[in-house]
């Protein structure tokens, strides 16, 4: 009787733990989608626009623009940092001053620089200061890096109507700054999200966001059988 009953409870057990690291597969609206693994444009077009922003793990926000329509590439690499260089090691000790960024190119004609800031916004909480949900250090603060003054001043006026708008409970403490070299991530951490379906933090942390904003969680497509055409 009592073998029976723990073979039941560790039967249950697992099921539990299986449904909870699937769950978000299984979000209602959260629908899956094979996607090219590397959506960037190889060479950018003259004209295009450029939007440099930290929300949190550049992974996530990576994702959430690469499925922004008039998006030409979205690249994860660090900026705002005393140091001379940076790699990820070095920035996630927290002691060189960078945050992990998404530079993002894109089609003027498509999307404005305005538009790009509200994609940002609907992301992330910008009221958590030098965090975003469990990731926590100086590296994962929000915060707009302008390109010219002419985004300075729709950041600054981004913030201050969502501020008045009450959107958010807290005070948004997303900083602008000027931009400054941009040093481009590791090739691992690129199309992370598109490389690693499925990864323990991707569906603990990108896809509910991902379900927030009524975009696929990205797939990769299965490899073809052996023998088949």
């Amino acid at each position: 009787m009592k073998a029976g009953l723990y073979v039941f409870l560790a039967f249950a057990l697992a099921t539990f733990i299986g449904w909870r690291l699937m769950q978000p597969y299984f979000l209602t609206g959260a629908e899956t989608e094979v996607m090219p693994v590397d959506p960037d444009l190889a060479e950018i077009p003259e004209g295009s626009g450029v939007a440099t922003v930290g929300g949190g793990c550049f992974w996530c926000v990576e994702e959430v623009f690469h499925q922004t329509d008039g998006v030409l590439s979205a690249v994860s690499g660090y900026m705002g940092g005393s140091a001379g260089d940076a790699d990820y090691s070095r920035v996630a000790s927290g002691r060189t001053e960078h945050a992990e960024v998404v530079q993002v190119h894109f089609d003027p004609e498509v999307i404005a620089y305005s538009e790009v800031l509200d994609r940002f916004f609907e992301s992330h909480d910008p009221t958590q200061l030098d965090r975003q949900g469990p990731d926590k250090g100086p590296q994962y603060r929000s915060v707009i890096f302008y390109h010219d003054d002419v985004q300075k001043l729709a950041a600054e006026s981004k913030i201050r109507e969502l501020a008045e708008s009450g959107e958010f409970r807290g005070d948004i403490v997303t900083e602008v700054v000027e931009a400054m070299e941009f040093y481009e991530a590791e090739d691992y951490h690129q199309n992370y999200a598109r490389e690693n379906p499925g990864n323990g933090y991707l569906r603990a942390v990108l896809y509910p966001k991902l379900k927030k904003l009524g975009v696929p969680i990205p797939v990769k497509d299965k490899p073809a059988a052996e023998g088949s055409e």
